[in-house]
């Protein structure tokens, strides 16, 4: 994974000027407070949220499955080869995470990675895939059951603002202590944009869509 650059972008509703290399507050709130109810939106460092959905879809149930990493987990990454070191360290990588023999994360390049926050906490964001369109996520208060929804404004699909080339895959046991990073098989990398993550021997997988926050409603 990694950082969003914005290269160009439109949001849905209302066009951006060539300077969304770096988009204002002022912005935000201009391009939004129609679809928003007046929301007020600040730009915030680039985070990642998990997501699971239709591609096709603009709203669903589950996001309380959705998670979030609040700093770029590539970078904090540890490399298949270096599992063994990993394990010797007692799973705790350089960047001072803890792995999970029981439920653990792969990206594209064969990276290792730490796991999202559960879950996604209800609120207004602003979410792209790095390509051409940024647009509002909602994600609801849960119900009585946990259950939470998630919506896109204006049309948007969850595809449009998945960032192809970030892949993300979890990993649990089909039975117990069966499933390691030892048996990714390391010529499937770098996985290739949209394309799955590959299975693993001995594993559950679960691909999950990345999607960029480049924003917060400040009501969250």
């Amino acid at each position: 994974m990694s950082a969003i650059s914005l290269k160009a972008c439109r949001i849905i509703g209302s066009s951006l000027t060539a300077g969304c290399l770096v988009i204002g507050i002022a912005a935000l709130q201009q391009a939004h407070a129609a679809d928003t109810d007046q929301a007020v939106f600040k730009r915030i460092p680039t985070q990642f949220i998990a997501a699971l959905g239709n591609p096709g879809a603009s709203a669903g149930s589950g996001a309380e499955s959705w998670g979030l990493w609040e700093r770029d987990p590539g970078p904090r990454g540890v490399r298949l080869d270096n599992y063994e070191q990993l394990k010797a360290a007692g799973g705790v990588a350089p960047a001072l995470w803890q792995f999970d023999s029981t439920d653990w994360w792969l990206e594209e390049n064969g990276l290792i990675m730490e796991k999202p926050a559960f879950p996604l906490a209800a609120g207004r964001y602003l979410v792209t895939g790095d390509r051409e369109v940024i647009t509002v996520l909602t994600i609801h208060t849960a119900d009585g059951d946990g259950a939470q929804r998630w919506e896109l404004a204006k049309g948007a699909r969850l595809h449009d603002v998945t960032h192809l080339g970030c892949r993300s895959a979890r990993y649990t046991p089909t039975h117990t202590n069966s499933c390691s990073p030892a048996k990714a098989p390391r010529s499937a990398f770098k996985v290739a944009p949209g394309a799955p993550m590959p299975p693993v021997e001995g594993c559950n997988k679960q691909d999950y869509a990345v999607l960029f926050i480049v924003g917060v409603a400040l009501e969250n």
